[in-house]
């Protein structure tokens, strides 16, 4: 399969960097902290949501700006322990791209996105964080406003993804879209492209745009 793309759109955990290892260390934390049971905390999906969802899921709502901004800085503070690690084939995918035809979005915020991005050398033009919406992944706003900062048309994008609220939040956009099986599998992600990571792709470009294809 060949896609063809104006810009393409970046998921960050679970799609450029792992930081599982982080988010579980930090999150068991921060649980303990507020008395949250292990049970409680294992209803409660985890991975591709804003924190503050998260938090709003579990606290009261007079706690949660405080808690919210607790485990933020749980997460900032854990990035130099190993918190963050490049995830195969990212360096080289990113490295064949123009500057301006790529954009991070994340569920993070951006304060702790720029942490993890920043310790494993990624600088971004552009960058959708938590911050810049009112409405988190699975809902498309994140991608269609990273798609308004680099100018391009939704159709003519490409989202890659590892979980399913953002494969859902590209979808919505009208964007075609690529899963990662870095954090599931793979049978459970729908997308139009499901590869085991950036490795297994190979970026393009031209003057009309970019040209994705798997390798081999």
């Amino acid at each position: 399969m060949t896609i063809h793309a104006h810009a393409l759109l970046f998921d960050n955990d679970g799609t450029l960097v792992s930081s599982l290892d982080s988010v579980e260390r930090c999150w068991s934390r921060w649980a303990g902290e507020y008395g949250i049971t292990a049970e409680e905390f294992g209803r409660v999906e985890l991975h591709g949501r804003p924190a503050v969802e998260i938090v709003a899921d579990l606290l009261p709502a007079h706690l949660v700006p405080e808690a919210v901004a607790r485990v933020e800085q749980l997460e900032v503070e854990d990035v130099p322990n190993g918190g963050v690690r490049l995830l195969p084939g990212t360096r080289d995918f990113l490295d064949a791209l123009p500057a301006d035809r790529w954009a991070v979005v994340t569920s993070a915020t951006r304060r702790l996105a720029e942490a993890r991005l920043g310790a494993v050398g990624i600088a971004p033009k552009a960058l959708v964080s938590a911050d810049d919406v009112t409405r988190g992944k699975p809902d498309p706003e994140p991608y269609l406003l990273a798609a308004r900062q680099l100018g391009a048309d939704p159709a003519h994008c490409v989202v890659f993804e590892d979980a399913p609220a953002g494969l859902r939040a590209g979808r919505a956009a009208g964007m075609t879209t690529v899963a990662l099986a870095t954090t599931h599998r793979a049978a459970d992600l729908d997308a139009d492209l499901v590869v085991d990571d950036l490795s297994a792709l190979s970026a393009l470009v031209t003057d009309r745009g970019v040209t994705i294809s798997r390798r081999g």
